[in-house]
């Protein structure tokens, strides 16, 4: 606010009532919002510029309740949102409210009276909230790995031209059990809970081997059912395979079995279930929505939250 908007603003408080002039005392001694999203958000690493160290960053004012910096190397200047998927949005005091929703599982509209937004402000802060974390996961798994797939419907919400006849309620794919309209999740865990998934484009030989190969140590015992896919990998991986039947009194040999995995399974699909269908071109972000969930379990809020929005997750937690 300018100094005549001040002053004008400030000839006008002889008008008020006494519980208006309550009100405003109070708002006054109240701490700032910024402040406390401040105490929240992490610390700069580094120049998001140059990527010079943080002891070359010196405090250059504030901008919009953050403190920027500006770089020795480079000269130009930052905040700890500058190059994350959070810079540039509005309402920052709103933020941990919307972490909390996101913690919850809370639909758009829900999320959106309770942290008093719009629904449409809601929607593109999921997926703003959630670019980051969607790319969170295990990089590397050993000891004994489940890997299953599981399969969601295909979803064209909220496109305008479709390519197909319109499903109405939807809920029913045009084909019985794994056609076009089925799209394929695979879902890789280890024994220590470290979790990996990858919406394949087709489930064949090939996009299972692309996304294992890099994923499973050399050494490690890959547990599956009886999919073919599998078997094709481990045979040309060199990696130990133990096929693990759905049949009754088959499905646990010892201490290999793929439990954990279709647990999993169960969790994801149940949680899901609370929006009604998820567009398939948003799928990645829910998957990993999920993923941030189970990793920090009840040691979640809105702090990780936020570090994970801002893409700088605890690396152990994910196994990196």
């Amino acid at each position: 606010m300018d100094t005549q908007a001040f002053s004008h603003w400030l000839a006008q408080l002889g008008q008020l009532s006494a519980r208006q002039r309550t009100a405003l005392q109070q708002a006054l001694l109240a701490p700032a919002v910024p402040d406390a999203l401040e105490q929240v958000l992490p610390d700069l690493r580094h120049c998001p510029h140059c990527h010079a160290r943080a002891t070359e960053l010196a405090a250059w004012g504030w901008s919009r309740g953050l403190r920027r910096y500006r770089c020795r190397v480079c000269q130009r200047t930052c905040n700890t949102l500058t190059a994350t998927p959070l810079a540039h949005l509005r309402k920052a005091d709103r933020w941990p409210a919307y972490c909390q929703a996101l913690i919850d599982g809370l639909p758009i509209r829900q999320a959106a009276m309770q942290c008093g937004i719009s629904k449409n402000t809601a929607f593109l802060w999921r997926h703003r909230f959630l670019r980051a974390a969607s790319e969170h996961q295990a990089t590397h798994q050993g000891g004994i790995v489940e890997a299953d797939e599981t399969f969601f419907l295909q979803s064209l919400k909220g496109q305008r031209h479709l390519p197909r006849s319109a499903r109405k309620r939807g809920g029913v794919g045009a084909t019985r059990g794994t056609g076009e309209d089925q799209i394929p999740v695979m879902v890789v865990r280890d024994r220590q809970g470290h979790t990996a998934d990858f919406q394949l484009d087709k489930l064949d030989a090939a996009h299972v081997a692309d996304a294992l190969t890099p994923l499973i140590d050399r050494d490690a015992v890959l547990c599956t059912d009886g999919a073919a896919v599998y078997a094709a990998f481990a045979r040309t991986s060199g990696i130990t395979h133990c096929v693990v039947h759905a049949r009754k009194g088959q499905r646990i040999q010892g201490a290999l079995h793929i439990q954990n995995v279709n647990a999993y399974h169960g969790r994801l699909k149940q949680w899901m279930s609370r929006f009604h269908g998820v567009a398939t071109r948003y799928l990645a972000s829910y998957l990993g929505w999920r993923r941030m969930l189970e990793r920090y379990q009840r040691a979640i809020d809105t702090a990780c939250c936020l570090q994970e929005a801002l893409g700088r997750t605890v690396q152990h937690v994910i196994a990196t």
